[in-house]
């Protein structure tokens, strides 16, 4: 049921956001967020502004948003491998949606801040003003 709404989540976020003329895109997709072009990360959403990083490999560069979704497997590597990837990489926000606490952790790098939100409350995109997203 979980990996039904991510899905929908997703095509709505992709649809919501292909409006403002923006690349979204799902896992697998390969950003080399460093200048190293074997090294990769792959995450769950990310939304990418420049659609001039976008390439046939994937995207070269900081995305301008991430979003990854804690499962068992890749808890530790979404709190602490990737939350320290993003931030020195120049991403400029990054959402981590852990199902099992309900809960969404917003990372503004630009403002150096983080929210802990419920899937109840409404999450705003800060790099999108006026918009928010609500998980539930």
């Amino acid at each position: 049921m979980w990996c039904w709404r991510i899905f929908c989540k997703r095509l709505y976020l992709g649809r919501i956001l292909s409006v403002m003329v923006l690349g979204v895109f799902s896992s697998p997709f390969a950003v080399f967020i460093t200048k190293d072009d074997k090294n990769y990360v792959e995450p769950d959403i990310s939304v990418i502004c420049d659609k001039s990083k976008i390439t046939d490999k994937g995207c070269n560069g900081a995305l301008d948003w991430v979003i990854e979704i804690v499962s068992p497997s890749s808890k530790a590597m979404d709190y602490f491998t990737k939350l320290f990837k993003y931030g020195t990489a120049g991403v400029r926000e990054y959402w981590i949606v852990d199902p099992s606490k309900e809960q969404v952790i917003a990372y503004r790098f630009e403002q150096e801040t983080m929210e802990e939100y419920s899937f109840w409350e409404a999450v705003p995109v800060c790099i999108y003003e006026g918009l928010s997203i609500k998980v539930q």
